[in-house]
């Protein structure tokens, strides 16, 4: 199998990967310092073990920073390339009865905060989004382990870290009519693994990702006058944090979910069609904390025309991954603005299947996540 370039070129090799076998790696300079080898379908990714910055002094992707780490060691010191620059913290809250969302971006041109709230029995979703233009109010720190905010008056929002946990406040005096407020504790596990890495278009196109579940978490969400309370063991937080520059153009497949099985913590992060090509990818299991990197590509099935129907995600080439999503509400977003647009469907459900890794096989049943398509031109 020829070796083939997946750094300093705007082509995707995925013919190539399809056959099995092969080297990807950076051209010029980089050559030698960032590889990703491809045996029987399985990609042998570098692992970061040291504080890395995600961009060289020009503004280009690092080819040092290509690879995955357990805990966040990426800066990512992005400079360059309005208005490709994308910059966001996703935080999603699972219970048992009733999930709680919320976002603070800086996409280069505008700022948002946005939440929602979705009540499993009733399937009623609330929801509030507010833009700023250019970012302004939601300053973006460089590194995961940092505390953000957005300053707006309808819709106050803060992240703040501190030693072991995570402390959120969030107000909305109206979110479709009802006053929300929610105080929130999400707890980091001392030696807590998670997944981070670099998925490399080309050295101006690039993002990090730091893909964080099975996040104990507490406190309270007040919806009007009911309070709805999250309670360690029951609630699990899951984080998705991203910083790059991305193509004007893309699609993707996302999936998670966090909980308990036969008493021990497992979740997941999987993902589709934004890594081919890149000999990176963001699948990997957490299990009692430790994390599992999955070197493989996913299959995903689903019906594009009837996103309620069950979702199945599994690996490629071996059975590591085999899982079926039974959706029981489909969040749909489309927006149009010309050359701007977005279209998604997050689909909350149960998971149910199997797991294979380190000589273990895990059953999973009935476990609380989502599955998702989403384009954007942005």
């Amino acid at each position: 199998m020829k070796r083939r370039d997946f750094i300093g070129s705007s082509a995707i090799v995925a013919a190539g990967m399809a056959l099995g076998t092969g080297t990807y790696q950076v051209v010029g300079k980089a050559e030698e310092k960032m590889r990703a080898t491809r045996i029987k379908g399985e990609y042998k990714e570098p692992e970061i073990v040291e504080p890395v910055s995600l961009c060289d002094p020009e503004g280009h992707l690092n080819p040092d920073a290509v690879g995955w780490s357990r805990k966040p060691l990426h800066k990512c010191n992005l400079s360059m390339g309005w208005p490709r620059k994308k910059k966001w913290h996703y935080w999603c809250i699972t219970t048992d009865s009733f999930l709680f969302s919320f976002v603070v971006a800086d996409i280069d041109y505008i700022g948002l905060a946005s939440a929602y709230f979705l009540d499993y029995e009733t399937k009623e979703l609330i929801d509030k989004a507010i833009i700023t233009p250019f970012g302004r109010g939601c300053p973006m720190p460089e590194e995961v382990e940092c505390s953000v905010s957005f300053s707006h008056r309808r819709m106050p929002t803060f992240i703040i870290h501190e030693p072991g946990i995570i402390k959120v406040h969030l107000e909305c005096p109206s979110m479709k009519g009802k006053k929300v407020e929610a105080d929130l504790i999400i707890k980091k596990p001392e030696g807590h693994e998670t997944l981070n890495v670099v998925i490399p278009w080309s050295r101006e196109r690039f993002q990090f990702t730091s893909k964080q579940n099975t996040l104990p978490t507490e406190g309270v969400v007040k919806i009007g006058d009911r309070t709805y309370e999250c309670k360690t063991g029951k609630a699990w937080a899951t984080l998705d944090f991203g910083r790059g520059l991305w193509p004007y153009k893309t699609e993707w497949n996302w999936g998670t979910f966090s909980g308990t099985q036969n008493g021990d913590t497992i979740g997941i992060n999987l993902g589709g069609k934004w890594t081919d090509g890149t000999g990176t990818n963001e699948n990997g299991i957490c299990y009692k904390g430790k994390l599992y990197k999955v070197g493989e590509d996913l299959l995903w099935e689903y019906d594009r025309n009837n996103f309620m129907a069950p979702w199945r995600v599994r690996t490629e080439y071996s059975d590591m991954i085999d899982l079926t999503l039974t959706p029981f509400y489909d969040k749909t977003e489309r927006i149009s603005l010309g050359v701007l647009s977005t279209e998604g469907h997050q689909c909350f459900g149960y998971y149910s299947g199997t797991l294979k890794f380190d000589n273990k096989t895990i059953a999973v049943n009935n476990l609380m996540g989502w599955a998702e398509e989403h384009i954007a031109r942005w």
